[in-house]
This record gives structure tokens, sequence and C-alpha cells, in this order.
């Protein structure tokens, strides 16, 4: 399996976001990326930096608006009298689709969907070099590799064609299903993550050529709260094509992965020519967030599920926080998945 990061993609270091009205430190930190080593080391993999893919592979999944506002607004930023080091909103559109605020403070409000997601200095490189390990694994594979893995840091799948949110700015997981998707392939994209991946659904809502499908805690209560239920199938020529699977908060293992079985059955009745998987791992019971309860055992049964699929497959690195697994639990899903490749 080839895995793809760049030494870039430590440059964004959030300070604090908002948990209930209280600023709290953000868990979405460079130190993950040591945890995610240490796990593909082990199964004896080597990490490749990958090569610069250029803006193109991020224009087909987000807006020249937005990718504009991601590379130029902390320099804008810096010039507004009083302004604070790290871009973070203060208001927000009542609807999405007036005017475009042409001041920086509404394009901050008009970009940034929540307090989970400052630009910073280095913001901008640091996503920007996620997105590129996306892209190289989805080239590895249209390239002919079985398999590949994007150790994405920071994630993306709550980032939509205009929107950054939950720790997310580019969509990597999205950038990798339309790298695949440009050339003509029917692309099927699983994320197991423990949030639901409302700016990947927001991509390809309207298309029938990429079918979305998302295992992950109810939004009825939990982030993103207003995207992930059941009943958003998907609109216009995507109608059918896209599928939530929420579960009780709480669920383990047994429930988990009964979801995942479901999700890939409705994959195989979709016939894609290849996988993107949105890796989270935040669903552990270890993990800070707390919504779902695998364990170490289940993660390595997921791997096997994943890797028993007879497509070529993308994985891209979404959740997982620092805790006392977080390196076994990636661990386990890769060398279960490579076990059964």
């Amino acid at each position: 399996m080839r895995v793809f990061q760049s030494p870039a993609q430590r440059g964004h270091a959030g300070d604090t976001f908002l948990v209930s009205g209280q600023p709290r430190p953000i868990p979405e930190q460079p130190e993950r990326l040591d945890h995610f080593d240490r796990a593909v080391a082990a199964l004896g993999l080597s990490v490749e930096t990958p090569p610069d893919a250029g803006d193109r592979p991020l224009a087909r999944v987000h807006t020249p608006e937005y990718l504009d506002f991601l590379r130029t607004i902390w320099d804008v930023w810096q010039t507004l009298p009083g302004a604070g080091g790290d871009v973070r909103p203060n208001v927000h559109p009542p609807r999405r689709d007036g005017a475009y605020p042409l001041a920086p403070v509404g394009r901050a409000g008009f970009h940034l969907g929540d307090q989970a997601c400052p630009v910073l200095r280095d913001t901008w490189p640091t996503v920007r070099a996620s997105a590129h390990a996306a892209v190289a694994a989805a080239r590895a594979v249209t390239g002919g590799a079985g398999e590949a893995y994007a150790m994405c840091r920071p994630p993306g799948h709550h980032a939509g064609p205009d929107l950054a949110g939950g720790f997310c700015y580019l969509n990597n997981s999205a950038i990798a299903a339309a790298e695949l998707a440009a050339g003509g392939r029917r692309v099927a994209v699983l994320d197991v993550d423990l949030h639901h991946g409302n700016g990947t659904q927001d991509i390809f809502y309207h298309r029938a050529d990429v079918l979305t499908v998302s295992v992950h805690a109810d939004p009825a209560a939990f982030y993103p709260f207003f995207w992930g239920h059941a009943a958003e199938r998907g609109r216009d020529a995507g109608l059918g094509f896209n599928l939530n699977l929420p579960l009780p908060l709480g669920t383990g293992d047994d429930g988990y992965l009964a979801a995942v079985e479901t999700a890939l059955a409705r994959i195989d009745a979709f016939a894609p020519d290849a996988l993107v998987v949105a890796l989270g791992l935040d669903a552990s019971e270890d993990d800070p967030f707390g919504g779902l309860r695998v364990t170490p055992d289940g993660f390595a049964r997921l791997g096997a599920l994943l890797g028993a699929v007879r497509w070529p497959t993308v994985l891209v690195q979404e959740g997982g926080y620092i805790s006392p697994t977080l390196s076994e639990n990636l661990r386990r899903v890769l060398g279960a998945f490579l076990a059964e490749r």
C-alpha cells in the first residue's frame, strides 16, 4: 500500500473552539500525524511526499470564491484596524444565495461555518498539502494500484463547496473522489467517521456518478446537527445516490459494523469502479468526542470488511483525535485491510 503525507501538513494549529459556549482546546493538532506515523511504520509501510498537484483538483469541488478566500484572507485580515491574529467569524448570512460580501469580516462569516476552523498564517499551505496527499493517493489508484492511503491532516469531510467547518477546510475525500471520477469512473464514497460527512454529501448531492454513504452518530443530538439524517437521499439527478445511516449515541462494535455492512451492500448495488473511504477513527470508545464505542477489535473487523471488497480503494484519513488507542486503531484497520487484500 502506498502512503502519502507531506511535512507541510504540520503547519496549521488552531488553539480554541467553542463547546457549549465555552472555549476549549482544538483537538485537531499536528501531533495526530505522529500517531498515524507510528501505525504505518509498525506495518512496514513507507511514507511518500506527494507532489504539488496545483489547484485544479481542488477547484473541481470548491468554488473559486472559496479558494480565493482561503488563499488570501489571512493577509487581508492583518490590514484591518484592531483585528485579531486569527480569522474568525462574528456574523453569518441568514441565507447563502444572496449577495456575496466584499468586506473581509463578511467573507469570514460567509465561508467559516463555525468556530472550529479559524484561518491562521499557515492554514492555506497546510490544507493545500493535505489535499495533495488525497490527490496523490487517487492518482496512484488510477495508475493501477489496488489501494492507497492518504494520511490527510487537517481532515476535510465537513468542508462544502464554499464552507469550512468542524476542523475541515478542503474536502480531501471529495477531492479524491472527483479525481477518480474525472476519468469517467463511477465512484462511491463511504464515510465511517463518527460525524456525518456533510460537506461531502453537499458536494455530490445532485450527482449520479458519485454515490455517497455515511455511517455516523445520529445528528439529531450530535454535530453536525443539520445534515446526516436518514431522509436525505439526494436531489435532482442525484436522487437515490446518497445514503445516511445514523446510529444512536453509544453504539458499539456490532451495531457500527452492521451499518457498515449495509453501506457496502448499497455500494455493491451501485457497481462502482473505485471506492473512497473517508476513514475517521473518532468512532473509538477512547476518542475525546465519545459519541460511539468502537473498540480496537472493532476497527480490525472494519478493516477486514473494507479489504474484502473488490474495488480499487483510496483511504483518506478524516477524524480520530489523540487518545491511548489512536495509533493502535489505525494499525488494526490498515493491517486487517491489507491482510484481506
